[in-house]
């Protein structure tokens, strides 16, 4: 199986590095900068479950001369149209697209570009970063990625992905349920993100506060209402978890939202908070967190686009 990695950040870098060390046959497709820090340094991985630094393979979009049997895209959503002209060399007609961006909206955005039979559904549950020297940090003990067909069927080219995967320390799940799994992580990121970001606070530094749990419960349960009407409503054990979670007074959960936006960076406001505020009001939901959170996000892009920052 050959696997081509678009980018190797925090995401790209750290699956396809772990699948490199599990003897994967991996290309990550970079540019000029990386690219050469790559072949300089090779790739760097620290992480309480184990570092990794190697050579690895690199690629540019005019490099690549033959089709991959799988292409893991990572890239944030605002670079989504420019990542898929990068990608399409690579795309052939037996290829697997497994995106793990944040969100779903990119979803339609991919069937329309290569075919939904080209398209896996994905998503990834980690929490890493690049430092200035380009080493990929690990920040905590989550490792897992979950993929599937749109269909939910379990196919030949899923299972191959989740053994190259199982060589690894990585946690992968090959499920029949991938877009209800999408969605639940949908809720997840929209609350935290949104609420991370408009705080400027760990999950843990708001839960501390007089109403900070209530506040993030309430959040949830409005995502949660959302999803429910788009027919994917979270499980039980899913409500429980994150319950939980916003009540832990020493969680130093955040989201990488907000670790972009503190680097001055640009952020997914319209592709995580924007597209909840739209299912909100389309199905008569109070949206006023939604509005106040993405009004938020909004006046920060304004002022980072004028230098303010």
């Amino acid at each position: 199986m050959r696997i081509l990695s678009l980018g190797a950040g925090a995401i790209g870098g750290y699956f396809g590095g772990r699948l490199v060390e599990g003897g994967a046959d991996v290309t990550f497709l970079v540019r000029g900068a990386r690219k050469q820090q790559l072949q300089s340094q090779g790739l760097r991985i620290e992480s309480r479950f184990g570092n990794f630094s190697g050579p690895v393979q690199v690629t540019t979009r005019e490099e690549i001369k033959a089709p991959f049997d799988v292409i893991l895209l990572t890239c944030k959503a605002y670079d989504l149209p420019s990542a898929l002209d990068s990608i399409d060399p690579a795309v052939g007609s037996e290829s697997a697209v497994l995106p793990l961006l944040n969100g779903i909206a990119h979803m339609d955005v991919l069937n329309q570009r290569f075919g939904a039979k080209r398209i896996l559904g994905g998503l990834a549950k980690i929490a890493a970063t690049t430092d200035a020297n380009g080493t990929i940090k690990h920040l905590n003990d989550w490792r897992y990625i979950t993929f599937g067909e749109q269909d939910g069927s379990i196919s030949a080219r899923v299972l191959a992905l989740k053994g190259a995967f199982d060589k690894t320390s990585v946690i992968a799940a090959a499920v029949p349920d991938i877009m209800q799994k999408m969605w639940e992580k949908m809720v997840h990121l929209a609350t935290v993100a949104g609420m991370t970001c408009v705080m400027r606070a760990s999950v843990g530094e708001v839960a501390r506060t007089k109403e900070g749990s209530a506040l993030l419960i309430e959040f949830l349960e409005r995502n949660v209402e959302i999803a429910k009407r788009e027919g994917h409503g979270p499980s039980q054990q899913f409500l429980d978890e994150y319950r939980d979670l916003f009540r832990n007074r020493e969680s130093p959960y955040t989201a990488s939202m907000l670790r972009d936006l503190e680097k001055g960076a640009p952020v997914e406001a319209d592709h995580i908070i924007g597209f909840v505020l739209d299912k909100a009001r389309r199905h008569g939901i109070d949206d006023s967190m939604h509005r106040f959170i993405f009004t938020h996000l909004q006046a920060y892009e304004q002022r980072r686009a004028a230098g303010r920052l």
